[in-house]
């Protein structure tokens, strides 16, 4: 794409399309390019049209190309056809034709699809060769071929056919045009084609452009035979320089422009566009800022803009911009340092020098600029001197006469000179070595008259205060103060300005006239100067006024209040004409922004209202008049062009974003990108606000991104609202697209309803559950009830059967305390009877006869043996044994299992110490000694194997 037309043309804040009256001859209207490289399709481009929502169509070679002035979208017929004809209905449909195929594009299922129409064909009419022209009428759409016509309405086709081939149809008002070759021209009414009498004026063939001709008339553009109008009855050749052109360069297609020109496009050389008259007001081809030179197609928009369809490209014509182009294409002159026009010259001040072509207001012949001899070399500033044409060069400073110089000073590069406020007689110019003075006075013209002493700092900028003070400012060397001697030949002081008198340092300040007030510009801002503070101090006010542009680097007189100021390279024209008030227009300007040459900035005012503008490598004509019958006109709506899914890679979700239906999107894939733009084809700083109801609490800042991603969006319903502005200014209304989450598959209303019934299957799950557990509960609480009772009862009767088994224990302890108090009262009556029978024994042995002698032991012998069998009676120890027994159970079987080596008298023994009797008792029941009873004491404890430490009565007590 060339460069040079690759900038931002921005309207004023009120309108949005304009309708120029004039279409100028002086350089060329803006010209966007769009490259393959860009639209990514086709090189060649068959035709153009434009929706009713304001989105472009382009027949590509590649299918349907569309653009809505962000983005370019391509569709592809069903065999990937050349789309050669393209054209739109009030309905959103688009027609598209192609080899062997027509039919329409509309939207269905959110997405853009195609209709073919081959199928609705009449039976055994078959088409076999490319669809030219299409043209919506009312309710029929009309397919044209070289070999049918086909007429498309109420879901059915009719053919017309002819005797011979067709070239094209054209559409002019409601009137449709057709060549029928070597037949002439005819019309086509209703189904029928009628014949134009005297068409064979217009040659046998090649008729390639017919467009309405001023009130009722036509004019008809051949491929051989130029142009003709058409007044109803005759045909008569327009006689016009235009002829010649489109003969050479083979016409091949035209387009009608603001009512009254006509732009006509040609296979070899771009395009011209020519009045009613046939004046040539344009020739716009590659070497003026097309890609290409062959016009395939061309379409006007209802914004003047001039599309062309190139055979490699295509392009886009603003028509009433306000500035227009003159660019070197071939580098013939180099960087433009200066421009500005003198007696029908326009002269340009260049790096190599200072060039000239002839100049009229009217010009329409390309400009042939040349070099004025031994101008070679760098030429810093051109200005005009009560009507002298003075050029500060490189190499000195001089006059120019037409297309001569002379020499008016040799001091060394001749940045800028002014007039003396003090004497207007008198002139300074800034040098690379100081200032130089120059007198001027009526007849005799410009003369150098010295170089002022006392000050050789290099002099980029030169102003003159009220007091008559000379300043004097270098991009690199700072800023001077200078007072000047009677004569002006020498500087009687000067002085050096820097950080300690405020300024914010020593590099890039300039000094400017604003309104007759001295101003310093800087990257700070702008400064003025207290003389009796001798300091520097911001120009507030100027700065708040000015916003971005407070750190312009120069400022250039506009007239009538009227300034530019460049900002490093950002143009905006300021009016100050308004007390208290500042305009700022930058918006237009922003199509200049890095043209012109840094700190060398040139602006000429060529009359009241037009200026000259010098850019690096040209020239551009800045005409506001252009403006002044612009129409205000309502700003298009932003269109919703995709919305994807980028959950895990790019699907197309919708491309019908302005739809009434809200389109639904699975919860799954809740991550997606909206991209929109409004279809605003003018250059300009359009920006987008965003509101997302349902995700965002208030509307987005303003951006130039024209797409938005919301990811891990909740389910719900959302509405996507976004409009545009345009310059910073006009608003457009609100577009508004609305989409809904999906809740997941687990809450849909199916899955709601599942859970419904699950619920209510629960529900009474759970209550019959519920009643059985509490049944359950009811049965644990009795059956708790019955054991804490019978557990009560239970307690009550161990109670009961303790108190009992203690009563029968005490009763027990009472019966065996009883018992063994009998055992012991038997015991003791054992014992007194034995030894009452022992006593009874040794006193029988002391018994006497009357004699005094004892008794013989006959006769004690049957005695004593009764008191032994008394004495050793078992039937005693049988009966204290019984008794024993009772008092203490099973205590012999104990013993008698543990040692039933034990005898008898062992056991009477262990009897005897159990109840703890003595042994004296033990020694009289036993009828032995008390020795005796000791020994069977020890004899008893080894058979019972007692511990030594261990009393043998608590032993047998324990037992």
């Amino acid at each position: 794409m060339l460069n040079y037309f690759r900038f931002l043309l921005l309207l004023s804040c009120f309108t949005i399309s304009s309708y120029a009256s004039e279409i100028k001859s002086i350089g060329v209207p803006y010209i966007e390019n769009y490259p393959k490289s860009v639209y990514s399709s086709g090189n060649q481009n068959w035709s153009i049209t434009k929706d009713k929502n304001g989105v472009m169509y382009f027949g590509n070679a590649e299918g349907l190309l569309t653009f809505d002035g962000r983005y370019w979208q391509k569709y592809q017929l069903p065999n990937r056809q050349i789309v050669r004809s393209v054209a739109t209905d009030n309905k959103g449909k688009i027609y598209t034709g192609g080899f062997g195929e027509f039919g329409f594009w509309a939207i269905k299922s959110n997405k853009l699809s195609y209709n073919s129409l081959i199928n609705l064909l009449p039976k055994g009419i078959k088409i076999n060769d490319e669809v030219w022209k299409i043209y919506v009428d009312q309710d029929r759409v009309i397919f044209q071929s070289f070999s049918k016509i086909f007429i498309y309405k109420n879901n059915k086709i009719e053919v017309v056919k002819s005797p011979s081939s067709f070239l094209f149809l054209h559409k002019v008002r409601n009137r449709y045009l057709i060549e029928v070759l070597e037949k002439g021209l005819f019309e086509l009414v209703g189904n029928k084609l009628i014949h134009i009498p005297n068409s064979e004026k217009l040659g046998k063939e090649g008729i390639l452009s017919i467009l309405p001709y001023k009130t009722d008339g036509l004019i008809i553009g051949t491929s051989k035979n130029g142009l003709f109008t058409y007044d109803g009855k005759d045909f008569t050749p327009l006689n016009t320089p235009a002829n010649g052109y489109l003969k050479t360069y083979q016409l091949n297609n035209g387009v009608s422009l603001l009512g009254k020109y006509f732009a006509y496009g040609t296979i070899l050389n771009g395009l011209i566009i020519i009045d009613e008259n046939g004046r040539v007001v344009q020739r716009i081809n590659k070497s003026s800022g097309l890609q290409n030179n062959t016009v395939l197609s061309l379409y006007a928009d209802n914004e003047q803009n001039l599309w062309t369809g190139l055979d490699n490209g295509i392009d886009r014509i603003e028509l009433n911009s306000p500035l227009y182009f003159y660019f070197d294409k071939t580098g013939q002159f180099g960087t433009v340092y200066s421009s500005i026009i003198f007696n029908n010259k326009i002269y340009l001040g260049t790096n190599q020098g200072l060039f000239y072509s002839e100049w009229s207001p009217d010009n329409l012949l390309p400009f042939n600029f040349r070099l004025i001899p031994n101008s070679q070399g760098q030429v810093w500033e051109l200005t005009i001197i009560d009507n002298e044409l003075i050029c500060g060069h490189n190499s000195g400073t001089f006059k120019v006469n037409g297309d001569q110089i002379n020499w008016l000073s040799r001091s060394a590069g001749g940045w800028t000179i002014k007039k003396l406020n003090s004497n207007p007689n008198y002139l300074v110019q800034g040098t690379y070595t100081g200032l130089s003075l120059f007198t001027e006075s009526p007849g005799s013209g410009l003369k150098f008259v010295t170089k002022i002493e006392g000050f050789d700092a290099p002099s980029r900028y030169v102003e003159q205060d009220n007091k008559g003070d000379i300043w004097v400012a270098h991009a690199y060397k700072g800023l001077y103060k200078l007072s000047l001697s009677a004569n002006y030949n020498s500087a009687t002081s000067v002085k050096y300005f820097d950080e300690k008198n405020g300024l914010p340092g020593n590099y890039n300040i300039n000094i400017f006239n604003l309104e007759n007030k001295i101003v310093f510009s800087s990257d700070a801002g702008f400064y003025t100067y207290d003389e009796l503070s001798d300091k520097f101090t911001k120009y507030a006010a100027l700065n708040k006024e000015l916003g971005s542009f407070q750190s312009s680097n120069k400022i250039i007189n506009a007239g009538g209040k009227k300034y530019w100021f460049i900002n490093h390279g950002k143009t905006a024209l300021v009016n100050f004409s308004e007390p208290g008030k500042v305009e700022i227009d930058s918006n237009q300007f922003s199509i200049l922004d890095g043209r012109m040459v840094q700190y060398y900035e040139n602006i000429s005012r060529i009359s009241n209202s037009i200026y000259l503008i010098s850019v690096d490598d040209g020239f551009v004509i800045y005409n506001p008049t252009a403006q002044l019958n612009q129409q205000k006109q309502k700003l298009p709506s932003v269109l919703i062009r995709r919305v994807e899914d980028i959950t895990d890679k790019f699907t197309l979700i919708s491309e019908a974003g302005n739809s009434e239906e809200a389109t639904e999107i699975q919860n799954s894939r809740n991550n997606i990108r909206i991209s929109y733009a409004m279809p605003y084809y003018r250059q300009a700083k359009v920006k987008y606000q965003i509101y997302l109801e349902g995700y965002s609490r208030t509307w987005s800042d303003w951006s130039y991104a024209s797409q938005k991603d919301f990811t891990n969006l909740s389910a719900g319903n959302y509405v996507f609202k976004v409009r545009a502005k345009i310059d910073d200014s006009t608003v457009s209304e609100e577009t508004v697209y609305k989409f809904t989450i999906l809740r997941p598959w687990y809450l849909n209303n199916w899955a709601l309803l599942f859970y419904a019934v699950l619920f209510v299957i629960v529900l009474i799950m759970g209550k019959k559950i519920y009643e059985r557990k509490l049944q359950r509960d009811s049965q644990k609480i009795s059956d708790r009830l019955q054991a804490e009772q019978e557990e009560i009862l239970k307690q009550e009767a161990e109670t009961n059967e303790k108190q009992i088994i203690k009563l029968q224990t005490e009763k027990l302890q009472a019966e065996l305390a009883s018992k063994n108090r009998e055992l012991a009262n038997s015991a003791m009556t054992l014992v007194y009877k034995n030894e009452l029978l022992q006593k009874l024994s040794d006193e029988i042995t002391k018994l006497k006869d009357e004699n005094g002698k004892k008794l013989s032991d006959d006769q004690t012998r049957k005695i004593q043996k009764v008191i032994n069998d008394g004495m050793n009676d078992e039937r005693d120890w049988h009966l204290f044994e019984n008794s024993f027994n009772e008092a203490h159970e099973s205590f012999f079987k104990k013993l008698k299992a543990q040692h039933p080596d034990l005898v008898p008298n062992d056991l009477k023994l262990c009897a005897y110490l159990r109840m703890n009797m003595s042994s004296k008792e033990m020694s009289s029941l036993l009828n032995i000694s008390l020795r005796g009873v000791e020994i069977r004491r020890y004899r008893l404890r080894k058979k019972l194997e007692v511990p030594h430490d261990k009393n043998l009565t608590e032993f047998l007590m324990e037992l």
